[in-house]
C-alpha cells in the first residue's frame, strides 16, 4: 500500500513537471512574439554644423575668417597641422531613414577664402521638410482675430473703486532676535 501511494505521488510530480515544461515552451514562443512586435526608441542622433546651399552660395573668394565663421558658423573641425582649412561636418540619424552626411571644406590662403569643396547641399526649406518625423498635421489654425473677437476679448478700462470701508494701518510686528546679543 506504501509502493501504490509514493508510485502516485510519483507520477504526479511527474505529470506537473511536464506542464510546467510544456507551458514554458509556450510562454517563451509567445514572448519572443512580443518581443518581435516592440522595438525599442531610438532618439535622433545630430551632430556637426549643418549648412544649407544657401549658406554655401554667400561665401565668396576672398572672403576673411571672420566673415566665414558669421555665414558658417564656428567650424567642427580645425586642425593645427592645417592651418588653412576649415571643415563643417554634418551627421544626422534617425531610426529608419537612412543617415544623412554632408561635408563643407573651406581652404585659405593668407586668411582669406581660397576655394570651397562641398557635397550637394539641401536648401533649408528642404533639410526642414525633412525633418518631419511622418507626424500627420491638421489644418493650420488661422492666427488673426476678428474685429469682433477683439472687442470681446478686450479688457473693461479700469476704473477707480470707491472705497467703502476706511482702511486702517496696523502697526508694524517686531520679532525678538534668534540670537541672544553676545556679551
Amino acid at each position: 500500500m506504501f509502493d501504490s501511494i509514493v508510485r502516485c505521488i510519483c507520477w504526479s510530480a511527474l505529470g506537473a513537471t511536464m506542464a510546467t515544461l510544456s507551458a514554458c515552451g509556450s510562454v517563451d514562443n509567445a514572448s519572443n512574439r512580443l518581443v518581435s512586435m516592440v522595438r525599442p526608441y531610438k532618439i535622433d542622433i545630430v551632430q556637426g554644423n549643418f549648412v544649407s546651399s544657401e549658406q554655401l552660395a554667400a561665401l565668396k573668394e576672398g572672403m576673411s575668417r571672420g566673415q566665414v565663421k558669421n555665414i558658417l558658423g564656428t567650424p567642427l573641425l580645425t586642425d593645427i597641422f592645417h592651418a588653412d582649412r576649415w571643415d563643417y561636418v554634418f551627421t544626422f540619424k534617425r531610426q529608419g531613414t537612412e543617415p544623412q552626411d554632408r561635408k563643407v571644406t573651406v581652404f585659405f590662403k593668407d586668411d582669406v577664402v581660397a576655394r570651397v569643396e562641398a557635397d550637394p547641399l539641401p536648401t533649408e526649406a528642404e533639410f526642414v521638410a525633412s525633418l518631419d518625423s511622418g507626424r500627420k498635421s491638421g489644418p493650420v489654425p488661422v492666427l488673426e482675430m476678428s474685429p469682433e473677437s477683439l472687442k470681446a476679448s478686450a479688457k473693461p478700462e479700469a476704473v477707480a473703486p470707491t472705497p467703502s470701508v476706511q482702511l486702517v494701518a496696523s502697526p508694524p510686528v517686531v520679532y525678538p532676535p534668534l540670537e541672544a546679543p553676545a556679551r
